[in-house]
């Protein structure tokens, strides 16, 4: 019992010792404060821990260290004090604790040997070096040996072993040959950690060379005499019969299964030191040469860390961690079979700091503490030790209270300043720290420039800097012109840092502003004048303004300003510095272009800036082309891109820049406006041009600045009005020298992707950033506040993560780019965060206050803020309905979510968008950036009634002419019980509407029945549901249309219309869009036993596709069209009034266009673009295949792979919505066919033609021969022949009763008396003659076809028709004809057929 309340009493000691612990006192680096402050010793500089020297140089062993006073040195060797006065080798450097030991008068290295420490002591204390372990590295010679020839079969395993001799540090050992060249290693020869070489299995050609093992020391290489092979074969080795797929040239050699070389057994064990390299080995004999894969037992490889060297032989864990202990299995197998060895690894660890000490400063009376933190495995021992001496027979300090890790200090005073140090140790190693306490004194200090003038901007945030030091810290306050009290609060802010913040500067603030720092040893003040200055503005700024060429511009800029301050105007041209001269000329408020041209065109800014403020305006210059009144051929032509620059030159070659001059090339009737550079370069990116720079068009020579350590090539092209020239031909190459990098890598942050650990990441330097070869990056961090020394990394890679960090610390972070030339600047510090962990508090007594149907007002008690464990984010409500009040309504228990940030004292928020007349249920839980801690209490309520939802599927039928039949669903959300529906109505005829008419409905009355006093009367229907609060949303429909308006569908369905009072209404149809080209899509074939129902669900009302339709629907059966997209289909209210428009999606007027094995399919919908994918179902008849094709394009869409002469059904439906379908149609694709062939283009039909052609021909002439021989009517035998010839297969026609009747009816028969006058009918029978037709029909002039009976006198010449000219007789009969139808075309007898026939006599 006393053993209890003695730990109490000491706990509660500690708790308050720990409550009354004051902030260590941070000193400034100021130079007059660390001039006067008195501290103990701190190590600077130090060797390392094993610290191996070569023989051949001298020792030197690093002891540097500051302190005031300067502390002096005194070292230790193996424990023991080292009098270096007694040893003439060994010198202390002046200032310095670093030890010399020179050889040059004999000596030997190894004498010196040994565990060394330095001491560094003033007057306040005593700091320790790390023990230095001293050794001399070695390099002993291979003993020399003989070796016999090695015998061995082909195809058997061998190892050949090194045995380098031991050395210091130990030898890098490889393998060569006499000649002095590598030996190859590959999968089957390979060398194993311990320096052996490994033969998977031995092949002839192996014998053509010997192996030497070499081992290099630090400065000598030792060779091992080489071993010679002699393998034995069963059959002759042909050399040139090998190949790399036949290594064993064709020969048989007994294939084997794999054994391990390796390690050996079936398990082996490996212990590693955590954040070092892991090697682990396997490698195996066998024939094919086995290949090797890895395995870890429970878990997979560490995929960052680990690599595969050796063929796999290897496996490298760099960094080894904790959790990469384990069992790992390395496999060999070829095709004869595989083995398996297991290494199990350990991971132990040597002391790493969880929490290391560092300094103390305190004031007199004040409380502190030291912490020494630290890990391993075994986990370490932890020692304290005052200025070099255990703790435990240190003199007795009666105001410190040791408890393991920690020492705590209370009410120090002043002489009892000691350097302490904590010394970590395991089996492994050991960490040793120091750390001072300072118990310092000092009045207080100010420590910026005396009497400081600061010019500010009115009504800008201020700040007033007053840096002060002082031990104890004093209080600061502040003052204006000497008067009243302290600044602060309201206008004012006064920081711990002594910054006095004016959040708003006016005319007033002005003043002399007075700073006091007070404590008990004194005071300090420092004054601050500021001054308050009108704001600069542009009053009269440049604008846009049009000019033509040749003619004079000024664009104005009128500053503004405090007349206190000098203003500084300056001119750019399209953000590029502008060059004045001749032509631009800039006065105090104006910028003047003489003689502009298209080079001038641009946007110019004016830029006004003092020395606290700035301003700019801009305005564009367009240059106009003048117009000419005699235009010369070359203006005439349009202007056309310049011509490329001409004949680069590299001239004036600096470290990093070079002169480019080139000649411009044709400007091609418009000024060039600029040359723009390029370059390529061949190392990280060759082949690509890049933009360098750009310069104005009228310079030819520039100074290119370049990056280091790149090889250029330049190019230049040619800008104007136009266009860009093409570019020029390149450059020579040009290469500058390596540099340092300039550049700082961006982005540099730190965040804990675990609890216990930091990534710091960064972007890498962009390649022309490099400067240099072997870029990598130097990182810094430390804990922030603490003032411990840096922790540095060096990194290739653009990330390092920090492990075993506490949760959510802040760090700071800086790096440096390095390349082989040097370091580049140092970032800024920034601050990173490690890891979040989960909050492990929960808030406090959730209630709900102020409950309406919709809202709550929710109140809670916060967490502390340290348990969040990370970035307090918000309080997270997690709240779900419960249940609805309404009996038998299901509702849905989804969890929602919503975020409260607050760090009140009493937080509250307002939980909103609930539903009315429900139960709900909720927690809270406080969150950070990544987790979320316990919940709180649990809290129910319900909310109150409200009013309902609209109701659901409002239905219009019209199921007669003279009566509608209303019909509606219950809301979705009744909010409450209804206690009835409310149905007004009017009559609309375009925009004048009728008298309001209200019907009531108990709630079971679902459906309402209205008869039309006339057939074409229009209704609109506003329709709402009750509850003891009042009416819900409306919903609103209008009738549909008569009989004589469209069609009337017997489909139920929702009837879309428009109203003025409503801000969108969905038609049943869109208007059509232009057609679409069709998509061709290949179908998706799946069998089914069955056919493919559609869905049960009804589509919407089909539009009739005749009569006349309503202006925004287009229906077609032969053609494909696309209708355009209508709104969203998603329900819309207007906020002026509570109108409920129903959605509407459909698809409707399906058409096919079928071919013989594709199909054009068009279909019409109300879908969003892109808001669904449609299916197309094709279902064959013959055997109820189904083929599925899915669509996201609009249609028409072509189908290809259909089968021919087949029938088919298809409908088309939505992918997300499949219950809304178009109505299934059948359709029947064309035959198959085979091209048909055109007679009328084969040959033998040609020929057929062509011979009969020839023998009716031939006929003619016999007949004409034969006839003309006959002489049966003298002098006209050919005449009376040809007749005979003609007429005789024409005199059965029967007579047309147009041709040969008179229009009495009577047949004209013509003889001498009654035939015309010769000259009188000679034009009207060259008429006929010439426009005869065969076959005894002549065509008239009024396109009539008449015919004659044996008729001759349309062969003869006209005239008498009774005699020729040798007074034979030839009667004819002739067609009657009026004067008035014949004209008057003269007709030579040339012409005629008779006279071609005398003339062929």
């Amino acid at each position: 019992m006393l053993r209890q309340g003695g730990h109490a009493a000491l706990t509660l000691t500690l708790l308050l010792l720990l409550w009354r612990e004051a902030t260590p006192i941070e000193v400034p680096q100021d130079p007059k404060i660390l001039q006067d402050l008195k501290q103990p010793p701190t190590i600077i500089k130090q060797s390392v821990k094993d610290y191996i020297v070569d023989p051949r140089d001298n020792i030197i062993i690093e002891c540097e260290a500051k302190g005031n006073p300067v502390p002096t040195f005194s070292w230790r060797r193996n424990g023991k004090f080292f009098n270096i006065g007694k040893d003439p080798r060994v010198t202390m450097r002046k200032r310095s604790g670093t030890l010399e030991i020179g050889f040059r008068s004999g000596g030997r290295p190894e004498d010196y040997e040994g565990e060394y420490q330095c001491y560094a002591t003033n007057e306040f204390g005593i700091a320790l070096s790390n023990w230095i372990l001293l050794r001399v590295s070695k390099a002993p010679l291979w003993p020399k040996e003989v070796l016999e020839p090695v015998m061995v079969t082909e195809g058997s395993p061998l190892v050949l072993p090194c045995n380098p001799p031991p050395g210091l540090p130990p030898p890098f050992t490889f393998w060569m040959n006499s000649s002095m060249s590598p030996i190859p290693l590959d999968k089957r020869v390979s060398m194993g950690l311990n320096g052996d070489l490994y033969f998977s299995n031995v092949l002839s050609q192996d014998a053509q060379t010997d192996y030497s093992c070499n081992a290099r020391f630090t400065h000598t290489i030792q060779q091992k005499n080489p071993f010679t092979l002699r393998v034995q074969t069963k059959e002759q080795y042909n050399d040139t019969s090998f190949n790399a797929s036949d290594p064993l040239g064709g020969r048989k050699v007994a294939e084997t299964t794999p054994t391990f070389l390796s390690p050996t057994g079936r398990e082996s064990s490996k212990m590693v030191l955590r954040d070092e390299q892991l090697l682990l080995e396997c490698i195996a004999a066998g024939l094919p040469t086995p290949t090797i894969k890895w395995f870890k037992k429970g878990g997979d490889l560490p995929g960052r860390k680990v690599k595969f060297e050796k063929y796999n032989k290897t496996l490298k864990i760099i960094n080894v961690s904790e959790e990469d202990a384990g069992e790992y299995v390395c496999m060999a197998n070829n095709h004869l079979g595989s083995i398996r060895h297991s290494i199990f690894v350990q991971v132990k660890a040597a002391p790493y700091w969880l929490d290391r000490p560092t300094d103390l400063v305190l004031a007199p009376d004040e409380n502190g503490r030291l912490v020494c933190r630290a890990n391993g495995n075994p986990k370490p021992n932890i020692q304290w030790l005052v200025n070099g001496q255990p703790i435990e027979t240190a003199p007795p300090y009666p105001n410190r209270l040791i408890l393991e890790d920690t020492i705590i200090f209370r009410l120090v005073q002043m002489g009892s300043s000691a350097v302490y140090q904590c010394n970590a140790s395991n089996q492994h190693g050991y960490l040793l720290a120091n750390a001072f306490v300072s118990v310092l004194d000092m009045p207080p200090r100010m420590l910026g420039p005396k009497n400081q003038l600061i010019k500010v901007v009115e009504n800008n945030r201020t700040f007033l800097e007053c840096p002060f030091f002082g031990s104890p810290l004093p209080d600061l306050r502040w003052f204006k012109n000497g008067q009243g009290s302290g600044l602060d609060g309201g206008h004012y802010r006064v920081y711990i840092n002594g910054s006095l913040e004016i959040k708003r500067a006016r005319a007033e603030d002005e003043g002399t502003y007075t700073c006091v720092a007070s404590s008990i040893l004194g005071k300090a003040e420092n004054q601050v004048r500021l001054e308050v200055k009108e704001m600069m503005r542009i009053v009269r700024a440049p604008i846009d303004v049009s000019a033509i060429r040749g003619t004079t511009v000024q664009l104005d800029c009128k500053v503004k300003s405090d007349p206190s301050l000098p203003v500084t105007v300056t001119w750019t041209k399209d953000d590029k510095p502008l060059y004045l001269g001749w032509r631009l000329k800039k006065d105090g408020e104006s910028l003047t272009i003489n003689n502009v041209n298209e080079g001038d065109e641009g946007t110019y800014t004016c830029s006004a800036k003092s020395e606290i403020d700035h301003d700019s305006a801009s305005g564009r210059l367009t240059v106009l082309e003048e117009a000419s009144l005699y235009p010369t051929v070359s203006s005439a032509l349009p202007p056309d891109r310049p011509d490329p620059p001409m004949e680069l030159d590299l001239s004036d070659p600096a470290a990093r820049s070079i002169r480019l001059t080139w000649i411009p090339g044709n400007d091609n009737r418009s000024p060039i406006k600029e040359f723009l550079v390029q370059f390529q370069e061949d190392r990280w990116e060759p082949g690509r041009w890049q933009d360098l720079s750009s310069y104005p068009g009228d310079l030819n020579s520039v100074i290119l600045q370049l990056a280091p350590f790149v090889n250029y090539q330049f190019r230049v092209i040619a800008v104007n009005s136009v266009g860009p020239s093409k570019p020029s031909q390149p450059s020579p190459w040009y290469k500058t020298s390596g540099a340092a990098p300039d550049a700082i890598p961006r982005g540099l942050r730190g965040w804990g992707s675990k609890k216990d650990n930091m990534e710091i990441s960064w972007e890498p330097l962009l390649d022309l950033e490099r400067n240099g070869p072997n870029l990598h990056y130097s990182v810094w961090w430390r804990r922030k506040d603490l003032g411990e020394d840096w922790s540095n990394v060096t990194s290739v890679g653009s990330k390092h993560i920090i492990q075993n960090t506490e949760t959510y610390v802040p760090y700071e972070i800086k790096i440096q780019a390095r390349n082989d030339f040097g370091s580049g600047p140092e970032s800024n510090v920034v601050t990173g965060f490690s890891g979040e962990d989960k909050p492990t508090e929960a808030p406090k007594d959730l209630r709900v206050s102020k409950v309406d149907s919709t809202k709550a007002n929710i109140h809670w008690k916060p967490v502390d803020l340290n348990s969040v464990l990370g970035e307090f984010k918000e309080y997270r409500l997690y709240f779900w309905r419960e249940s609805s009040k309404v009996p038998g309504l299901v509702v849905s228990k989804e969890k929602k979510t919503k975020g409260f940030f607050s760090t009140t004292a009493d937080p509250s928020g307002l939980l909103s968008d609930l539903v009315p007349f429900s139960r709900y249920q909720m927690f809270m839980v406080a969150a950070n950036s990544r987790y979320e801690g316990p919940p709180s209490n649990t809290v129910e309520f319900s909310t109150r009634e409200g009013v309902p939802d609209a109701p659901k599927l409002f239905r219009i039928n019209r199921r007669s002419l003279d009566s509608l039949y209303l019909e509606w669903d219950k809301p979705l959300e009744p909010n409450g019980v209804l206690i009835g529906y409310q149905l007004k109505y009017r009559t609309v005829n375009g925009s004048r509407h009728g008298r309001l008419q209200l019907e009531s409905f108990f709630p079971n009355v679902t459906e309402f029945s209205l008869r039309l006093p006339d057939r074409s009367t229009r209704y609109r229907f506003y329709l709402a549901a009750l509850t003891q609060v009042g009416s819900g949303e409306v919903v609103m429909e209008e009738s549909p249309h008569s009989a004589n308006e469209d069609n009337v569908t017997d489909a139920t369905g929702l009837v879309d219309l428009t109203d003025a009072s409503v801000s969108s209404a969905l038609t049943p149809t869109a208007p059509p869009l232009a057609p679409l080209p069709p998509t061709t899509v290949a179908p998706t074939t799946v069998s089914t036993s069955a056919p493919t129902t559609p869905p049960t669900t009804a589509p919407p009302t089909t539009p009739p596709p005749t009569t006349t339709p309503p202006p925004t629907t287009t229906t077609t059966t032969t053609e494909a069209t696309t209708t355009s997209t209508p709104p969203p289909p998603a329900s819309t209210r207007r906020s002026d009034q509570n109108v409920f428009v129903a959605p509407r999606l459909e698809i409707w007027n399906l058409t096919v266009e079928p071919n013989s094995n594709y199909a054009n399919v068009s279909w019409r919908h109300t879908f969003p673009p892109g808001s669904s994918e449609f299916v197309l179902e094709f279902t064959l008849d013959s055997d109820k295949t189904v083929k599925v094709v899915s669509v996201k394009q609009q249609p028409p869409i072509t189908v290809a792979d259909l089968i021919a002469g087949a029938d088919y059904h298809l409908r088309v439906y939505s992918h997300e919505l499949n219950s809304i379908s178009s109505k299934t149609i059948p359709f029947q694709t064309k035959a198959a066919y085979m091209d048909q062939v055109d007679i009328a283009t084969q040959g033998w039909f040609i020929g057929l033609m062509c011979a009969i052609a020839l023998i009716i021909l031939i006929l003619l002439i016999v007949c004409f021969i034969k006839r003309s021989r006959g002489g049966k009517y003298p002098g006209g035998g050919y005449l009376a022949a040809f007749t005979e010839c003609l007429v005789r297969d024409k005199k059965d026609l029967p007579l047309d009763p147009v041709d040969q009747k008179d229009q009495d009816g009577s047949f004209d028969y013509q003889n001498g008396s009654s035939v015309p006058d010769r000259n009188e009918n000679e034009n009207e029978n060259s008429s006929d003659e010439d426009n005869k037709p065969l076959q005894g029909s002549q065509t008239s002039l009024d396109g009539n076809v008449k015919e004659s009976d044996d008729s001759l006198v349309d062969y003869g010449e006209g005239g008498d028709g009774q005699f020729n000219e040798d007074g034979s007789f030839i009667g004819q009969y002739t067609v009657k004809k009026d004067k008035d139808e014949t004209e008057g075309n003269e007709s030579s007898e040339a012409t005629s057929p008779v006279n071609a026939i005398y003339s062929l006599a």
